[in-house]
């Protein structure tokens, strides 16, 4: 069967084939990587979803050079490992697509795998550029960062940014602008501004800790600090429980959506234990009201969504 050369299709292979061969593992035990051990319905999940990339990836050959068994001898990465590599996968994902869809998002785009040792941080955006300003007086005052602290500079895992555009740019294919007006937009570069931020993505492997609830932190502190156009604010996870991702995906407000590294998987996981056990229809339910309420959708999404 060849691989699809459509390219979120292909993509989207290459990505699961990349999580493969670092952090999508399954121990000696036939648990993968990405299940709470501890809960039943998790490892479930996660063996169908594992299984059903593991048949996606070996069926492609241009994609697969690795035979399956392979694949399950690998060791669980530790620690902030594992969230580490699967934001540079999903990093590369986006690199690998959205800067191709120029005939509906057209800009010269950057994309970039953040965190807080990165010497980018939000302050360099045209939207937050006044937290630099106001981190520089809560180190000069000890009162005011006693009120503030630091909870207003957001360290994104992965961001989209925009550069400006020059007027030679702006006035093809007939003039736009000149001396005398659009003296404060903040697309043109002329009027000295800073690269617009266009996404922030938080990138979550697991939720089972509240540390995923950063994310929503993260979001609105993004909504509330910013002056300008919101960015937007989406979440990737490899979680494969329903439940808890609905308690990040439920609601608005915060994050615009769930994105998950292999929904369609997922759901065909939760399909089928549900015709084997009456005790997974509720865990179908709820998948599917996450689904139909467009709170969680499939990594694919993400690229033709942030063209939006």
């Amino acid at each position: 069967m060849p691989v699809s050369k459509v390219l979120l299709s292909h993509e989207r292979s290459i990505f699961h084939k990349q999580l493969l061969d670092t952090i999508l593992s399954v121990d000696a035990g036939g648990i993968p990587s990405n299940a709470d051990r501890s809960n039943k319905l998790s490892v479930q999940l996660a063996q169908g979803i594992h299984q059903r990339i593991l048949q996606e990836v070996t069926l492609h050959a241009d994609i697969a050079q690795e035979q399956p068994t392979t694949y399950m001898k690998r060791q669980k990465a530790q620690g902030q490992t594992s969230g580490s590599i699967f934001e540079e996968k999903t990093m590369e994902f986006l690199r690998s697509t959205f800067p191709k869809l120029q005939h509906i998002r057209p800009g010269n785009w950057h994309i970039l795998k953040l965190g807080n040792k990165n010497a980018i941080k939000t302050s360099d955006f045209a939207q937050y550029e006044h937290l630099a300003y106001l981190n520089a007086l809560v180190k000069r005052d000890s009162h005011l960062s006693a009120a503030l602290g630091n909870d207003y500079m957001v360290a994104p895992d992965i961001i989209v940014y925009r550069d400006l555009y020059t007027d030679e740019e702006l006035n093809t294919p007939e003039a736009i602008v000149d001396d005398h007006t659009a003296k404060s937009a903040a697309i043109r570069k002329i009027n000295g501004g800073k690269p617009i931020l266009h996404a922030s993505v938080s990138a979550k492997w697991t939720m089972r800790s509240d540390r995923a609830q950063n994310s929503r932190t993260e979001a609105l502190n993004l909504i509330r600090n910013r002056k300008g156009s919101l960015p937007h604010i989406v979440v990737v996870t490899g979680e494969p429980t329903p439940s808890r991702l609905a308690s990040l995906a439920l609601g608005t407000g915060d994050i615009d959506c769930l994105y998950h590294f292999a929904l369609y998987e997922l759901v065909d996981t939760v399909n089928e234990l549900a015709a084997e056990t009456p005790a997974a229809e509720d865990t179908q339910q709820l998948l599917q009201t996450l689904i139909e309420g467009k709170r969680l959708k499939d990594i694919s999404d993400l690229p033709l969504d942030l063209g939006v």
